[in-house]
This record gives structure tokens, C-alpha cells and sequence, in this order.
């Protein structure tokens, strides 16, 4: 299981053992395995190190001064020092300068709400020999994965799914409900993973096990009020605050650091806040693909030179067809986001370089940064008019998305009308998912075979965000909905794709902006001051805080997605590997989808007659995780 993750940390590796199993001792690092007594349950703790804080000293696994608490850990602990002297006051005895100990003698203080004292990206595993159980937990915000499966004897966790495949007599199959909720947000959001059986560990839980119980506790949230009455001047004042400390706590390495920089807003003011707080030019790391929609290099430039950071740019040409067998393994399991593959140039590149990079992952979820919240403001103002003029409304909006022709082009301003038009007469949540869907419902009831449908039953994937949307009824249409992003798609899809594209490069990314307090602090502010009262202009806030530190062209522009041509590629150079992969006789012969839906999706597509290239691209990946998975 250690093996198949070394990717995560080649630097050092080790376990802690207790009863009888084998140990694992990598040839190429002095780690070895400690051993614990062997009376009681058989317990087994693993961790391949990415070394970056006390790199000489940091091996672990890690325990307390008398051998009673062991634990592996995948992160970084921002306050860790603070930690370190309130500990060190009480008594405890430190035996490393490493982050990684202040959870052992934090546990000893706190138990299991230790994770209440933690600022940082986390994933630990805790043996407590004394109260003979098991401790798991994950970060607040997700940026760091677990899965875990618990068959009632045995309870078998790892960083990722192929490295938990490992473990002995662990089945292989494919779970139904996970493949429904795919092919709808094109990520399986938890605690379902596409194995039967196999679990997530949802973000801000820890799960407790001993040979009496197992359970899992939410030990934080983000708020569900906002404040009232905010003055706007002093919610500039304290964004930037917060946002700068942010970063400087995110500074400390004792390896190799640098930024990730898009030439967006977000990245931008992150790599402003570390040239103002590093005595050395900020080495900054951009990716392009040579197409002009998706290449923001020019803006990267811009900013580069207005900090003065050392700046490496990378024109890769991707080549999906040998890098998608690699990225399916690392994911584990189906994952349809097509930026992925941009992430895992960059990540690649920019490990060359560095060790830890920072990112501007957050800032849309925290600060409405997304288009599609403007979609939503626009549309809470079209219910708020009175039934009559909206009933006379849906009526010509019927009339004229019959006259608009399907368009074959993805991000095309009628593609976006249309849709906008066709969610409007639903209600909000109902609205939503149908904008963000990859396979709606009447998609989906198309694409399955009988057989497969029945296995699903009633199973509804909608009610993932429904659910969601129902916990927060009084907020606005723009803040349910960033909420809803942060507890789903930032740490189903922007987190995990982050994650797994850059541990596959043994590089850690740091994000600012999904500090913990900062966001908590983002999503307790009102809608009108994050986007403006009257004209609507995402990241209003954000923009007014750091008006001073951006250029100016960076600080006006809209959002770009950093993402890849998938369209034009499957009517060009993958149109032959894609009919190659979905009408082959072992994809058609798997039971799930109807032969004449997948044709029709891969002709009509290829032959430009509609744009099906997102579907097409869910498809693909799971199909070729079936091929690798799936005996």
C-alpha cells in the first residue's frame, strides 16, 4: 500500500506496526518499521514523506514520548509553531522541529477535537494504544483525500484508491449509484467512491474506530448567516489582512517555493502577497497550449513583471491519448474534469523547480467569482416578478429556444442564453443543477440500458445539491449557491484534481485563499458587497481590496476556465481513439448504456453536428478507469 503511493513522497517512508503485519522498508531510505505490542487488534499505520518542513528530522510515523500515540500524516499545519510553544508550556517533550508532531501531543491535550485546534491541509491516521482506537480526519475544506473501507472486521484506509486497492481481499466492483452521480457532476462526490464498499472521508469529519464502534463527527462548517449592516471599507481592510496573513503562514518551507500563476485574479494577488513578504524574486510557473480560447500567457506575463517574480512559462502540446491512462490511474476512479490535464503539465513542470507551490484555488467559492452567479442573481430577480408577467414570459422564452439552433461550439454567448432561458422556470436548486449538469436526467434515462436502470432503482444523484441547497433556504440565490460550490464542487472536483495532478509530481500546493479562517470570514459577508449592489461584477470586493496591488488590466478582466480543446480534439485527432474506445465490443458489452445513444453521442458530435464533447469526455475516462480497474 506504502508503494503504490510514493509518488505522494519519494522522499522518506515508513510504518508503524502492531500484531501481525508485515513491515515495509524501502531500499532506497533508512526508515524502518516500529513495533508496537502484539496484544489486541493487528494495527498497521504507513506513510510515504514528501519532506518540506524539518527535512532531516521529520520521519515518520510519529509518537509521544512514551510510545502510546502514533500517527501518519498528509498536509501541512500552518500554525504549527503557535501550537508547538502552548504545548511545550504544558510539558510536552519535542523530539522534531516538524508540524507533525504537534498533532501527537495536541491529541494527548484534546482527543479526538484536535482537529478543532488545527489551521492547515490535512489527512491523518492516529493509533491510541490506551483507549485502543483509531483515529482518521480531514481538513475543513478538503484538500487533502482519504478513503477508507470498513467491512466490520477489518477497517482499511489510504491517501488514495489505488494505494487502499492493495490491501488483501479488497472486491473490485463498481458501485451504481456512483456511476449515476458521475455522469451527472462529472466527480463522485462522498461518501460514495466508484468502488462498492469503498468510502470517502467527507471534508471538516473525523471517523473514530475501537472493537466497540465506529462513527464519523462534522467538527466545522461554514456559516449559514451572513452579516448585516457591513461597512464595505472595513471589509476591504480585513480581506486583506486575513488574505496576507493567509499567505505568509503558507511561506514556511525548508525546501524549495513558488506560485502557480495564471495571470488571473486570484493567482495574481497571491504571487502580489508573496513578493511583499519574500527577500527573493518569487519563482512563478504559467502553462500554455498554443490555442488562443484557452491560453492566458499574456496576463501571466503581466503580472510577472509587475512583481518582479523569476517567471518560467511552458507551451506543452498535450497528448491526451498517453497521458489519460496515467491520470486514470492516479484518480482511481472516473473523473471527467478536463483540466486536469492542464493541471498535471503545470504540476510536472513545475516540480522541476520547486517543491511547493502556491495556488489561487478558493477565491471564486469564497469571493462569487463564478459567471454562473450572475446567472443566478439575474434569475432570483426574475422570480422576484409577479406571476402573470413571468407566466407571459416563459411563454415567449418556450417560442424561442424552439427557434435556436443547437450550437456545436462549446462557450458560445447563445449556448449560455439558452441555457440561462431553459433553467429559468425552475425553481433555484432545480435551476442550478440543470445548468451544471453533464448528463441531466432525461439525458441519463436515455443512456441506460433496462437492466442498468433497474440497479439503480429510485436513486436520484440530484439530491446530493438539493439537500444542500435545503440547509441554507434564507440566503440569496448567489449565496446558497457559492455555498453550495464550497461543499461540493471545490472539494469533489477543483481540490481533488489539484491534489491528485500534483502529488502524481510529488509537488504540494498550497492555497491561500481556502484558509480556514478567511473563509469562514468570506462567506459571512452579503452578497451585494462580495459582487456590488447595483451592477453586478464578480469578485467586487476582492477587486476593490487589492485594487492597488494588480495591474490594472488583470484587476477588469472576466473569468477565463483553464481548460483544454476537448471539443475539436474528438473531431480531430481523437475522433478515431474515441470510436476506437466507446463502440468497441468491451465498452458496449458492459451492461450500462444503450449501443444507439453512445453512436448517436460520438456521430452527432465528430460530425459537428452538436457539441456532446463534456458527455463524451465522462464517458471516455470511464471507460478507460473500467479498463484499469475493473478485472
Amino acid at each position: 500500500m506504502v508503494a503504490a503511493i510514493r509518488h505522494r513522497g519519494p522522499d522518506d517512508a515508513g510504518t508503524y506496526l502492531r500484531g501481525d503485519l508485515p513491515a515495509y522498508v524501502p531500499q532506497d531510505t533508512a526508515g524502518e518499521a516500529s513495533r508496537g505490542t502484539a496484544e489486541g487488534p493487528s494495527v498497521g499505520l504507513g506513510i510515504a514523506r514528501l519532506s518540506i518542513i524539518d527535512v532531516l528530522g521529520g520521519h515518520q510515523p510519529v509518537a509521544n514520548e512514551d510510545g502510546t500515540v502514533w500517527v501518519v500524516f498528509n498536509g501541512e499545519i500552518y500554525n504549527f509553531r503557535e501550537l508547538r510553544g502552548q504545548l511545550i508550556e504544558r510539558g510536552h517533550i519535542f523530539r522534531s522541529r516538524t508540524d507533525t508532531e504537534a498533532i501527537v501531543h495536541l491529541y494527548e491535550e484534546h482527543g479526538e477535537r484536535v482537529v478543532e485546534h488545527l489551521r492547515g491541509m490535512f489527512a491523518f491516521a492516529l493509533w491510541d494504544e490506551r483507549q485502543q482506537r483509531l483515529l482518521l480526519a480531514r481538513d475543513p475544506l478538503g484538500k487533502k483525500p482519504l478513503v477508507y473501507r470498513d467491512d466490520g472486521s477489518r477497517l482499511v484506509f489510504a491517501s488514495e484508491l489505488q494505494s487502499l486497492l492493495e490491501a488483501p481481499d479488497i472486491p473490485r466492483a463498481v458501485c451504481p449509484e456512483a456511476l449515476d452521480d458521475y455522469l451527472t457532476y462529472q466527480y463522485v462526490p462522498a461518501p460514495l467512491t466508484i468502488f462498492q464498499g469503498i468510502r470517502k472521508l467527507p471534508p471538516a469529519h473525523y471517523l473514530v474506530a475501537s472493537a466497540a464502534e465506529t462513527r464519523i463527527e462534522r467538527y466545522w462548517d461554514l456559516p449559514t448567516q451572513v452579516q448585516e449592516n457591513v461597512d464595505f471599507d472595513a471589509c476591504v481592510v480585513e480581506v486583506r489582512e486575513r488574505l496576507t496573513e493567509a499567505v505568509r503562514l503558507r511561506l514556511i518551507a525548508d525546501v524549495p517555493l513558488g506560485a502557480f500563476l495564471s495571470g488571473g485574479i486570484d493567482s495574481s494577488i497571491v504571487v502580489g502577497l508573496m513578493a511583499r513578504e519574500c527577500r527573493e524574486p518569487v519563482k512563478t510557473f504559467s502553462i500554455g497550449f498554443g490555442e488562443r480560447k484557452y491560453d492566458e500567457l499574456n496576463y501571466a506575463r503581466m503580472a510577472a513583471e509587475r512583481f518582479k517574480t523569476q517567471h518560467r512559462e511552458f507551451v506543452v502540446q498535450p497528448d491526451a491519448v498517453h497521458l489519460l491512462p496515467t491520470l486514470v490511474r492516479h484518480y482511481g476512479e472516473p473523473f471527467a474534469d478536463s483540466s486536469a490535464i492542464p493541471t498535471y503539465y503545470l504540476a510536472q513542470k513545475t516540480r522541476e523547480h520547486v517543491t511547493v507551490a502556491l495556488s489561487g484555488d478558493g477565491g471564486d467559492e469564497g469571493f462569487a467569482g463564478y459567471e454562473r452567479y450572475l446567472g443566478m442573481r439575474l434569475a432570483s430577480a426574475y422570480d422576484a416578478l409577479p406571476k402573470p408577467i413571468r407566466s407571459v414570459w416563459e411563454g415567449l422564452t418556450d417560442k424561442l429556444i424552439g427557434k435556436m439552433p443547437a450550437s456545436a461550439e462549446p462557450k458560445t454567448l447563445g449556448r449560455k442564453v439558452k441555457r440561462f432561458l431553459q433553467g429559468l422556470s425552475r425553481p433555484q436548486a432545480e435551476r442550478y443543477i440543470d445548468w451544471i449538469a453533464y448528463f441531466k436526467r432525461e439525458h441519463r434515462q436515455g443512456l441506460y440500458t433496462d437492466a442498468f436502470a433497474a440497479r439503480l432503482g429510485s436513486h436520484n444523484p440530484e439530491q446530493f445539491l438539493l439537500d444542500e441547497f435545503a440547509k441554507v433556504p434564507h440566503l440569496d440565490a448567489v449565496a446558497a449557491t457559492s455555498r453550495v460550490d464550497a461543499v461540493s464542487y471545490l472539494p469533489y472536483d477543483i481540490l481533488v484534481k489539484v491534489d491528485i495532478a500534483s502529488m502524481a509530481n510529488s509537488l504540494e500546493v498550497r492555497a491561500p485563499f481556502l484558509d480556514r479562517d478567511l473563509m469562514a470570514f468570506a462567506f459571512s459577508l452579503p452578497t451585494g458587497l462580495k459582487m456590488g449592489v447595483w451592477k453586478a461584477s464578480p469578485k467586487h470586493l476582492l477587486r476593490a481590496a487589492f485594487a492597488d496591488l494588480l495591474p490594472e488590466a488583470i484587476r477588469t478582466r472576466g473569468k477565463m476556465g483553464f481548460g483544454v480543446p476537448i471539443a475539436a480534439w474528438f473531431r480531430g485527432e481523437l475522433a478515431g481513439y474515441l470510436r476506437e474506445v466507446l463502440l468497441s465490443p468491451e465498452s458496449l458489452g458492459r451492461g450500462y448504456f444503450r449501443e444507439e445513444a453512445i453512436r448517436r453521442l460520438v456521430e452527432q458530435h465528430t460530425a459537428g453536428q452538436a457539441d456532446h464533447a463534456d458527455r463524451l469526455w465522462a464517458l471516455l475516462n470511464l471507460d478507460l478507469w473500467h479498463r484499469a480497474f475493473i478485472p
